[in-house]
C-alpha cells in the first residue's frame, strides 16, 4: 500500500494592524524630516564663497577693510593694535609693528580675499592676497602672527629664527585680549570650530 504525502501548507505571518496613533506618528515623522531635507537643501546655496577686492584699510595685524566689508584674516593671530611685548628687557609697541608689517607686504596693491565664514563678529574670515602674495601666510613667515588654526610650519619655521615676536617674549594675542576686557575677544578657527562655523553659517539663515 503506498502513502501519498503532501506538506502542510506553511502559515504566514500576518502583522497585526498598526493603530490609528502609530500611523499619525510615522507619518508625521516622515513629513518632518522630508520638510528638514527640503529646508536644508534650499538653504545651502546660501552658503558659498565670498570675494571682495580693492584698496584695503589696513585696521591691524590681521584684519582689514574692503569697502564696506570688514575682514579677519583666516588662520592667524597677530598682537592687538595697543598690545606691548617685550624684546632685551624693554617692552616694545608689537602690535603697532604687526599692523606695519601688513602695511608693507601690501604695499599700497589692491587686495583681495575670498571666504565663507564669518567671526561671531561678522567679519568676513578671509584668504588674501596682494600682488600675487597670500598675505596670512606672509604674516606668519615674518614673525608678526602666531598660527591660528593654520599655518604651523611658518611658525615653526619664524620661531626658530627668531624672527618678530619670537625674538623676544609675548603674551598670545588671545590671552592678551583675554585680560584686557576692552578688548575683541575670537575663537580659535581650527578644525573644530570651522565645522561648527559652517553650521552656524548655515542656519543663520532660517
Amino acid at each position: 500500500m503506498s502513502r501519498s504525502w503532501s506538506p502542510r501548507p506553511r502559515r504566514r505571518y500576518v502583522a497585526p494592524p498598526r493603530s490609528l496613533w502609530r500611523r499619525l506618528v510615522d507619518y508625521g515623522l516622515t513629513v518632518i524630516i522630508l520638510g528638514l531635507l527640503i529646508l536644508l537643501a534650499a538653504r545651502l546655496d546660501r552658503v558659498e564663497t565670498r570675494k571682495t577686492q580693492g584698496v584695503a584699510i589696513i585696521n591691524d595685524g590681521d584684519s582689514i577693510t574692503l569697502g564696506a566689508e570688514r575682514i579677519r584674516m583666516r588662520g592667524i593671530d597677530a598682537p592687538e593694535y595697543t598690545q606691548t611685548c617685550r624684546r632685551n628687557g624693554a617692552d616694545y609697541p608689537c602690535g603697532t609693528l604687526a599692523r606695519q608689517s601688513l602695511v608693507r607686504l601690501i604695499a599700497g596693491k589692491p587686495v583681495s580675499c575670498t571666504g565663507w565664514q564669518r567671526d561671531r563678529y561678522g567679519r568676513l574670515l578671509g584668504d588674501c592676497t596682494a600682488g600675487g602674495k597670500d598675505l596670512n601666510r606672509a604674516q606668519v613667515e615674518a614673525g608678526w602672527a602666531v598660527a591660528y588654526g593654520d599655518f604651523e610650519n611658518e611658525e615653526a619655521t619664524a620661531r626658530a629664527g627668531k624672527t618678530g615676536i619670537w625674538a623676544g617674549t609675548f603674551d598670545q594675542p588671545q590671552d592678551w585680549r583675554d585680560s584686557h576686557h576692552g578688548e575683541v575677544v575670537e575663537r580659535k578657527h581650527g578644525t573644530l570650530a570651522s565645522i561648527g562655523d559652517a553650521a552656524r553659517e548655515i542656519f543663520r539663515f532660517w
